[in-house]
């Protein structure tokens, strides 16, 4: 078992389930009398559950024993609320390697609210760090409480049960129905606590100015023009009523306790008046001001947690509900948003109004709208939850800049999207410059990489503009999804024709030839002179009922999953008094595929087309259209793929890998780069197969161990190593082809020579065969986990930068992904002609790798380059690998920012 200090661990802060904020922390030694005073004031018959006698006694021998200092195999967190201790949880090994005796408390009054569960999550987190895999605990058969809680973790729970005791062992595994289990608890304690932000029954406006022109000001009006029903103040010292809403002098002196205030006052008055707010009871407060200092920023997330207050902002637009029975604009933009269905979180005020803009001059409308600001506190991952469970959102849109906890929002948004679709603008997707970086692996994991990942694997529909959100959320909002991705172009001009088609050609959308029946059934409708080929050239001359006949057969057919629509127009429509738009829009029963309308003279970049039966999605160039198309195919399909699986892997050695990466580190405390033998230790921990090798120190040590390499040829290849060498091509530290012993003496002389003072020994391995040359990898991204890296291989691998990369742990979806995303992908398929490579055990090595980097924290950056893939198997070349110290953090542990 392996000990860690927690003692000096920062608390955390998380919700219970009914949204009240509380802090978790270790227990300290002067905690004792507060522990004994929980005991205390429990009755006679919690002691009595407790400790199985309501003795007394027992309060102060607890405290004794949980505040004495520290000894191997125990831990003990504490759950408090405004200095008041709520609750405790802790376990004890013993002389125990991996099973630990497990206890709780919780105080008198605030049982069933998540207390003893929420601890007991955190130190099921503690306990698996320090190598424990099962807790025992021993509980009276009547107390249904504690039984409940540990039944309903989400562990595997056994019972056994000896006269009026039952004895509980609960295993600690990490499984996705654990996983599965915190998530929903959490949800429910998230929802709880935002709605005092988003369902207020009392608002303040704090920082309302009796001049126009404030913000504070603007957002009053914005609050009592919008139909709030609840009850509304505005607080400035200076004033009895502003706008004819009654203004009192100080939060304290609000006849009501404001379940949210609007805080708009300097920077430098923002910490001492969000103090204000939590003595007083506000529950939320949403913070517009901007400029605030590190100082300030911490002074008021301070005032939050201790407080247990929710916090949107700083610097933020505001927010806004548009649920008809509970209007709430609390923002200052210049117009009311329009009630609806797309629940809307952006970072960005600017792109919050340009999206409030279009959602309104499209229809679609807001349900739920929240400028985060500086995300201190609430996150787009609460978003996604509130909106998951608010009854009105069926579209998500989200503008992040930044992610506090990119694998739970992964999690959440793959639950969400299967609901909705969510769609993203990728913002920050570019770097200045790729970062320093001393592996392939490194140079190659760009944050453009690392977010698409995170995207595609989540389900994300993600843009690459405001704009083209707009657009999508268009198609997905009117039109049900594609069943793949067979577009049929109907247009009434060649050119408009030929532009569409380029549009969905570059978009990735197929444009099948229509089958000699459609083109007679076709042919049959249109004008002389039409082309039925698809594009379909219906002509200038077609007629509305000849075009909507046309489209209407199309829609038909059973090889087209969209159609695509192009009309410019005419001055025969004109003269013949056809409205070709209307015979797109007029006749029902058109939904069962998706259609989208160009026009070329629209003024606006997209329109929704008011139809009989709902809308059709208008816009003004080609592009705009195929993206959209282009992104509802994508996820059309990744709603029909079944969820992926972790596949089983046979032969790993995950302990003994965590001891070497632990041995290592304890005689390299600031890590760095494996030497040969360690990195080959590591890699057959998780059976990852390399090419066999050996190591040399002296020349006569190379002869020798050429002796023992050489294959049927004859011929080896020696590579040169020292601490921190990484780019052996680029220092020309490789020798090829080597024959007989006095090669092997003379490479071995000239690396010696030309590398003096730094070279420890050489590495030599047989010549490999011929094969595919391919690049795996992975980087530990402090933000994101580990992602890993997978594309052509060589010398090249950064210059054609031909690489594919997925979040980990890795599903089969996510391997199969890596595999076919690269441009290389057909040479894996025997493209070539000489038979695909063993795809198999390519699969395996790259769920293997991906098992290593989940399982090693420690593991900064791993680099196999060249890994060789042929028909008959899959081998690692070169492989490097660099560690750093790092504590194990469980990305899903329920705590807040």
């Amino acid at each position: 078992m392996t000990q860690h200090d927690v003692t000096d661990q920062p608390p955390v802060h998380a919700l219970l389930a009914d949204g009240t904020t509380v802090c978790i922390r270790p227990l300290r030694p002067g905690d004792h009398d507060r522990i004994e005073g929980l005991y205390e004031e429990m009755s006679p018959e919690n002691l009595r559950r407790r400790f199985f006698a309501p003795s007394r006694r027992a309060a102060r021998l607890a405290a004794d024993r949980a505040c004495a200092p520290a000894r191997p195999g125990y831990r003990a967190l504490l759950a408090e609320t405004q200095g008041r201790v709520i609750g405790l949880a802790e376990y004890d090994a013993g002389d125990e390697k991996d099973t630990a005796e497990v206890s709780i408390a919780v105080a008198d009054g605030l049982h069933q609210r998540g207390v003893g569960t929420l601890l007991v999550e955190h130190l099921v987190s503690e306990a698996r760090a320090d190598g424990i895999t099962a807790f025992t605990a021993d509980a009276l058969s009547e107390n249904r409480e504690v039984l409940k809680l540990f039944a309903d973790l989400g562990l595997r729970t056994d019972r056994h049960f000896e006269g009026p005791e039952v004895r509980c062992t609960i295993a600690l595994d990490a499984s996705d129905t654990y996983l599965t289990a915190v998530e929903e608890r959490g949800r429910t304690a998230d929802i709880a606590s935002l709605k005092p932000l988003l369902r207020p029954k009392t608002v303040a406006v704090v920082g309302a100015g009796r001049r126009a022109g404030s913000v504070g000001r603007a957002i009053l009006h914005q609050l009592h023009t919008g139909e709030y029903t609840g009850r509304l103040f505005a607080v400035n010292p200076a004033a009895h009523s502003i706008l004819g809403v009654p203004s009192h002098p100080s939060v304290g002196a609000l006849p009501g306790t404001p379940d949210l205030a609007v805080l708009a006052v300097p920077a430098a008055m923002v910490p001492e008046t969000a103090e204000e707010c939590g003595r007083a009871g506000v529950r939320a407060l949403l913070v517009v001001t901007s400029g605030l200092h590190a100082d300030q920023a911490h002074a008021l997330l301070a005032a939050c947690r201790s407080h247990g207050m929710r916090l949107v902002g700083p610097n933020c637009l505001g927010i806004a509900n548009t649920d008809p029975d509970f209007r709430l604009d609390a923002t200052f933009a210049a117009c009311h948003p329009e009630p609806g269905s797309a629940g809307v979180a952006v970072q960005s005020g600017g792109v919050g109004i340009a999206l409030l803009d279009g959602l309104s001059r499209l229809g679609i409308g807001v349900s739920t709208f929240v400028s985060l600001g500086d995300k201190y506190d609430v996150s787009g991952n609460d978003m996604l939850q509130w909106w998951e469970s608010d009854g009105r959102t069926d579209l998500a849109l989200l503008h992040l800049e930044s992610f506090g906890n990119p694998r739970a929002f992964s999690r959440t948004a793959r639950r969400v999207t299967r609901r909705m679709p969510v769609l993203t603008v990728d913002a920050g997707r570019t770097d200045a410059g790729r970062r320093a970086a001393a592996s392939h692996t490194a140079a190659a994991a760009t944050r453009t990489m690392t977010r698409g990942a995170l995207f595609t694997q989540a389900g994300v529909t993600a843009t690459r503009s405001v704009g083209e959100l707009l657009e999508t959320a268009a198609l997905l909002h009117a039109q049900p999804l594609p069943a793949g991705s067979r577009v049929a172009i109907v247009t009434n001009a060649g050119g408009a024709g030929v532009l569409a088609a380029d549009a969905c050609a570059e978009a990735g959308l197929a444009l099948p030839a229509p089958t000699p029946e459609l083109i007679a059934d076709l042919l049959a409708v249109l004008p002389d002179g039409a082309a039925v080929n698809n594009p379909i050239d219906a002509t200038a001359a077609v007629r509305e009922e000849q075009l909507a006949d046309c489209v209407d057969r199309i829609m038909r057919y059973g090889g087209i999953d969209a159609v695509f629509v192009a009309l410019v127009p005419t001055a025969i429509a004109a003269a013949t008094g056809d409205d070709l738009v209307r015979a797109l829009t007029s006749a029902p029963g058109r939904r069962a595929k998706p259609m989208v309308v160009v026009r070329l003279e629209q003024p606006l970049p997209v329109e929704l087309l008011s139809a009989a039966d709902g809308a059709i999605p208008s816009y003004a160039e080609p592009q705009a259209a195929a993206r959209a198309l282009a992104h509802a195919v994508h996820r059309a399909a990744w709603l029909a793929r079944p969820a992926g699986t972790f596949p089983d892997l046979d032969g790993l050695e995950t302990e003994r890998a965590r001891t070497v990466v632990a041995d290592h580190l304890a005689a390299h405390p600031d890590g760095g780069w494996l030497d040969p033998r360690t990195c080959a230790d590591l890699l057959g921990c998780y059976g990852i197969p390399q090419i066999p090798w050996a190591w040399a120190a002296t020349e006569d040590d190379a002869v020798l161990a050429a002796d023992r390499l050489r294959g049927a040829d004859g011929r080896v290849v020696m590579k040169a190593h020292w601490p921190g060498l990484v780019h052996k091509s680029e220092q020309h530290a490789v020798h090829l082809d080597l024959r007989g012993d006095s090669q092997i003496r003379s490479a071995f002389r000239d690396l010696k020579t030309r590398f003096a003072g730094l070279m420890t020994g050489v590495v030599l391995q047989p010549l490999a065969a011929r094969g595919t040359e391919l690049f795996a990898g992975v980087v530990q991204d402090q933000v994101f986990g580990p992602l890993v890296l997978f594309g052509l291989g060589g010398t090249a691998t950064e210059v054609l930068a031909d690489h594919a990369a997925r979040l980990a742990p890795l599903t089969d979806h996510d391997v199969h992904d890596l595999m076919t995303s690269p441009r290389c992908a057909p040479l894996l398929f025997g493209a070539r002609g000489d038979g695909p490579v063993d795809l198999g055990r390519l699969e395996q090595l790259l769920l293997r790798l991906s098992r290593m980097a989940a399982d090693l924290p420690q593991l900064a950056e791993a680099d196999f380059n060249p890994v060789l893939a042929t028909p008959d198997g899959v081998t690692v070349l070169d492989a490097r690998i660099r560690l750093v110290p790092c504590r194990p953090q469980d990305p899903y542990l329920r705590r807040l920012r």
